[in-house]
């Protein structure tokens, strides 16, 4: 009993030391990185050294789902999964201004498929940032490249079960490399950040043979209204009432030289390098509960098609193209959302008989029980397809999921 009641103290002493302790370095060090946005409701569990040598935080999140699936001309199918499963560790060691994030993901679709002599796809983010002041960022390591604004947020700050079709086609995601940001953000007044980074485009975890070929990356975020409030730009939907109206605008592009993947940091591989170029532009504006959000992306290659040199009906190819994306959302009082989405895509003629044209249609219904860290969600999507020669399918599916974090 004298143990029990020995270490219950100091459990209750350790946490209030961490408390107090993580209070006084979060203003000087706020751990929301611009470049790894993962939606919390607070600050996760931490821990600060009594010395304040090291603060170390952890988060937890999943998404568990249920799927009704409907394809034309197949049997319907139900599937049930946990979508995605991550621990985030982050915090600083020696200095505040030294910053290190981690995150884990063990879900089978994040992890992937085991392959022979492929590597398991655990590590999603490893990265070091310097933060000298609060307007700089310097980061060595994997991560988010500065893409498209629903890439860049996180999959738990979408108001719809999963991102667009355009987001899956032609969105640029984590890489190795080196970035830098500089921030100037001022909630009541025009502010804008630029973004760049400089990586290997070959996605996440690569292990392949090294080459001489990089990625380039630029963003640029104006806010003409001032930033959103509590960093509303990195989730869906207008959870903070904005008083008055805000307005976010954003270009990317990135130039892959010497790609590997059908999608440069994503897909399989190709069966000879080619050199591609992203163009990513983005909008959202948020008002009194109502949101929109729109997106324009475009991917170019030139001649996107590569052929196994041992077999000629053996082909994998770049998706070139581009699409737009529309979504707007209202939220009511109650915390109950309603969303509506609709997506265009269009392939470039030089793989127009290899991939069909596609629009895309999405209603959703969630409810916020403590913001996005814990919501359940329910949503109707339908995909039109058509192809090259006159025929067409629609597919549809019905979901419900819930997720819920720290």
């Amino acid at each position: 009993m004298k143990l029990k009641l020995t270490l219950l103290l100091f459990l209750v002493g350790l946490s209030a030391v961490a408390q107090i302790d993580i209070r006084k370095t979060t203003t000087d060090n706020d751990l929301k990185l611009s470049a790894l946005p993962y939606y919390n409701y607070g600050k996760g569990l931490g821990i600060t050294s009594p010395d304040s040598i090291f603060q170390f935080n952890i988060r937890f999140r999943m998404q568990n789902r249920a799927t009704y699936i409907q394809n034309e001309d197949e049997d319907p199918a139900i599937d049930g999964q946990i979508r995605r499963l991550r621990l985030r560790f982050d915090g600083y060691v020696g200095n505040p201004k030294f910053i290190y994030a981690l995150q884990l993901s063990f879900a089978p679709g994040d992890v992937g498929e085991i392959q022979e002599g492929e590597n398991i796809n655990i590590i999603r983010d490893a990265i070091v940032f310097y933060r000298p002041n609060k307007h700089w960022n310097f980061g060595f390591g994997q991560t988010k490249l500065p893409g498209n604004r629903q890439r860049v947020n996180s999959s738990g700050g979408l108001q719809l079960t999963d991102r667009s079709i355009n987001n899956a086609r032609f969105t640029i995601d984590r890489d190795f490399g080196f970035q830098v940001h500089n921030q100037n953000e001022r909630v009541d007044k025009f502010s804008y950040n630029f973004r760049g980074a400089i990586s290997t485009g070959e996605g996440r975890n690569s292990t392949d043979k090294p080459d001489n070929g990089l990625a380039y990356t630029g963003k640029v975020e104006l806010y003409p209204l001032g930033a959103f409030t509590k960093d509303g730009a990195y989730f869906e939907g207008d959870l903070m009432r904005e008083t008055k109206p805000k307005l976010m605008l954003s270009g990317a592009y990135q130039y892959n030289d010497k790609a590997r993947r059908t999608g440069g940091q994503l897909g399989n591989d190709l069966f000879e390098k080619r050199d591609m170029q992203s163009i990513l532009l983005d909008a959202m504006v948020k008002y009194n509960g109502w949101a929109f959000m729109s997106a324009y992306m475009q991917r170019i290659a030139d001649n996107p098609i590569t052929v196994n040199p041992d077999d000629a009906t053996d082909i994998q190819y770049i998706f070139t193209g581009h699409g737009f994306d529309y979504e707007a959302s209202y939220l009511f009082p109650s915390n109950y959302e309603i969303i509506g989405r609709f997506s265009t895509q269009k392939v470039n003629n030089d793989i127009v008989t290899l991939a069909p044209n596609a629009k895309q249609y999405s209603l959703g219904v969630t409810k916020y029980i403590w913001e996005h860290a814990f919501k359940a969600q329910a949503e109707v999507t339908l995909d039109d397809l058509s192809y090259f020669d006159g025929t067409s399918k629609k597919n549809w599916y019905v979901r419900f999921q819930v997720e819920i974090g720290i």
